[in-house]
């Protein structure tokens, strides 16, 4: 009786997953290179991506993501440093595992495009609660309600201000290991900044979330839909709160005038801080400084992604395959930065799998 039950749960499970889109995980990694490694340790990477069934279509999943997850989730921050960088603009560090033991390692957490203490609170609980390790979340210019005194805003952030805030989370736990993910616009800072220190980076292993690679093409691909919202968000977040410290840039009619995200990039430079595009691009794109990062990094994007589109990772996985520390993991369904699992409890997979991927790379640094 029980071997036929068997039978109808498998064939039923099948059925679903043909429906829904579940599907092994795609992995591109050097075949001998140290990445490998962490294989043996995480059987989440041999088994099925299995999306909400509910949330199988991709924009259903991303607004689930948006409109419903990002506004249920409770958590509280134990503290928020408010940071003011050398040249007197204002970042900021919220924590949640603040009061844990000195030596626990710490999770730098770098946001989304219009990210706030809000919007990331789901990501900081999950990987807080997975890992019970300490959670750093460095808020760029502008985010979060922060004042800005210094007319200066970044879609992708500062490593300047990235080092700053690493040197101060580093004073408070000096003997915490660090490591780091970037979430969406986030991957752009994290990446473009690992590839500037090389082996130098404090930071032990990374993860990078949902990345569009390079920044200057990135947003030609983003869905239309999505482009034009996130392009009036960035004008609400901005452009309007700050609109008397922005009268004097002579580029702001053009950036007025952008309709997409792709407009907006190409015309926001000087709101940034630099005087043209050119030298905007060849400070802030990591994909210039990519094959130099140096430490683990599993990087994590949906086939089905409509803002970070898939088909920016093609022209790099050749790459990707040539590097010994990088793994590109590539999943069928998972929306944008979405990944839920479970049916009366939905639940990050991709979560899941930051917190293993960090537990591990943790627990191969202690053997080694």
């Amino acid at each position: 009786m029980m071997s036929t039950l068997q039978k109808i749960a498998k064939i039923t499970q099948a059925v679903l997953d043909q429906v829904t889109g579940a599907d092994l995980p795609t992995l591109y990694y050097h075949p001998h290179g140290e990445i490998r490694r962490v294989l043996d340790y995480l059987p989440q990477l041999k088994e099925k991506y299995r999306p909400t069934p509910w949330l199988s279509n991709t924009h259903a999943h991303l607004l689930y993501f948006d409109l419903i997850k990002k506004k249920t989730i409770r958590q509280q921050y134990d503290r928020v440093d408010q940071l003011t960088m050398q040249d007197g603009g204002i970042t900021a560090v919220a924590w949640v595992g603040y009061d844990l033991p000195a030596d626990t390692p710490t999770i730098v957490l770098m946001h989304t495009i219009t990210g706030s203490l809000e919007s990331m609170r789901e990501l900081v609980r999950d990987l807080h609660q997975q890992t019970q390790w300490r959670i750093a979340l460095c808020l760029r210019r502008g985010h979060g309600n922060l004042p800005m005194p210094v007319p200066q805003m970044n879609l992708f952030g500062s490593t300047h201000d990235l080092r700053e805030q690493i040197v101060f989370i580093q004073q408070q736990f000096p003997q915490s290991e660090l490591y780091a993910v970037g979430s969406s616009a986030g991957t752009g800072l994290l990446v473009r900044y690992l590839g500037e220190e090389g082996e130098q980076t404090p930071i032990k292993a990374a993860f990078a979330l949902c990345p569009g690679y390079n920044t200057e093409l990135g947003f030609q691909h983003v869905h239309p839909f999505y482009s034009k919202v996130m392009t009036k968000k960035l004008f609400q977040f901005f452009i309007q709160p700050h609109q008397d410290i922005w009268q004097n840039v002579k580029s702001l009619s053009q950036v007025l005038s952008a309709t997409t995200l792709a407009e907006f990039e190409k015309a926001y430079f000087e709101l940034a801080g630099f005087e043209d595009y050119d030298s905007y691009t060849q400070a802030i794109n990591p994909i210039y400084v990519f094959e130099n990062v140096k430490i683990p990094l599993m990087v994590l994007n949906a086939e089905d992604d409509p803002v970070c589109h898939i088909k920016n990772f093609d022209p790099y996985k050749e790459t990707i395959r040539k590097m010994p520390n990088i793994m590109v993991v590539t999943t069928r369904k998972g929306s944008h930065c979405g990944f839920y699992e479970g049916v009366g409890f939905t639940k990050s997979w991709a979560s899941r799998l930051i917190s293993n991927y960090f537990k591990v790379q943790s627990q191969l640094l202690q053997a080694s």
